[in-house]
């Protein structure tokens, strides 16, 4: 079957390349910004709303006059934000349309403009784009070397692929496409996955993952470096310097917190392992995260721990290897049900941490009784 994949890789640029790099995301604002001012006021004057066909027409006529800057980057990078305007208005009126019907309850997401304080941005290239063992060559950028050697797809087709910014580190992103076998369905136990604030995940065979809270535990510093950031002149040096030491912070923290759950997920799902040591289906409840995170008492344990990006990895992955998805009802009292005799209790606050039935004297971890009654709930 053909799937799209997607490969991220750290870049060894040096200040030329940066220099380049950053023209090329500079140009991809603009190109986004002048997108967004031309269609809404076509819209507002009730004229053809032009489209990303339409613009580059225009702005390859501007650029010969006004705009001779345009010149140093690739055509790759305004054509593909200018489809990405496209985009963002097609999702927009589509969420109005679902909100009309009564389907959709959030923010329709009007587009933005793109700042430059608040982000470098990205840039992205189709075209001409060659991946070697140590580098990769991009239109006009030109070969760029790889921090980490052979990771990329070599002699694969390459739809697309997108260099970023974040925290001074700078990655390119490329979406391949790509031929993979049908996997084959695993046929091991039903495992029930119980996620959790204090545990990360709690499995009904007994393995547990450990939540990192890499908010929690750097929150001091974080302050600290916020607070620090925040009493800088602006404009200056320092400033740009403090901001640059938050930036790392926060990207600390979101690399510590992704890393736990790939290795969680990707243990969970065993793709590696033969069809006989993959779990069949692994059982999950449908929780409500964005309700969730409405406690203010609860809301930052709960969104340190990444719940739904958990979700997210578990169903690729278990997609890549085989195995089910199952979803429990967030009205199943899995807490409150004896893994044992199947009794449910009326009462069990959340600082209990030993779940004890009074019918049957069952005595274990509140974590795995649930994940067990989810395990046994298919």
């Amino acid at each position: 079957m053909k799937v799209k994949g997607g490969y991220k890789a750290e870049l060894d640029l040096n200040n030329e390349q940066i220099t380049l790099a950053k023209k090329h995301c500079g140009a991809a604002r603009w190109a986004y910004n002048y997108a967004l001012i031309r269609k809404k006021a076509n819209y507002q004057q009730g004229l053809h709303t032009p489209y990303a066909a339409e613009l580059h027409r225009e702005i390859n006529v501007l650029k010969r006059t006004d705009f001779p800057w345009m010149y140093e980057v690739s055509k790759c990078a305004l054509q593909e934000a200018l489809r990405d305007a496209d985009d963002a208005f097609k999702h927009f009126f589509r969420r109005v349309a679902l909100k009309k019907q009564g389907v959709f309850q959030g923010k329709c997401g009007y587009p933005k403009f793109k700042s430059k304080k608040k982000a470098i941005g990205s840039a992205r290239f189709t075209g001409s784009i060659h991946v070697y063992p140590d580098a990769i060559q991009l239109p006009r950028l030109g070969l760029l070397r790889l921090k980490e050697h052979d990771y990329l797809p070599l002699n694969k087709k390459v739809g697309s692929a997108t260099i970023s910014e974040k925290a001074g580190r700078w990655f390119v992103s490329l979406c391949v496409h790509e031929e993979q076998a049908e996997p084959t369905p695993a046929t091991g136990e039903v495992i029930g996955v119980d996620l959790g604030i204090k545990t990360l995940a709690t499995c009904s065979d007994g393995s547990t993952f450990a939540n990192p809270k890499a908010l929690r535990s750097r929150l001091t510093a974080l302050k600290r470096a916020s607070r620090n950031h925040s009493r800088k002149k602006k404009g200056s040096q320092n400033r740009r310097r403090a901001q640059h030491k938050l930036a790392k912070l926060h990207a600390r923290i979101g690399n510590i917190r992704r890393d736990a759950l790939h290795k969680a997920t990707s243990q969970i799902v065993a793709k590696t392992k033969s069809s006989d040591e993959r779990p069949r289906v692994i059982v999950l409840e449908d929780l409500n995260i964005s309700g969730m995170l409405k406690n203010r008492r609860l809301s930052r344990a709960i969104a340190d721990g990444g719940l739904y990006e958990f979700r997210r990895q578990i169903a690729y992955k278990a997609r890549q290897a085989g195995v089910a998805i199952e979803s429990v009802s967030r009205w199943f009292p899995s807490s409150k049900t004896c893994s044992g005799c199947g009794t449910v209790k009326e009462e069990l606050s959340l600082s209990e941490r030993v779940f004890v039935c009074e019918a049957c004297g069952l005595t274990m971890d509140r974590d795995l009784n649930a994940a067990r009654v989810l395990a046994a709930s298919v």
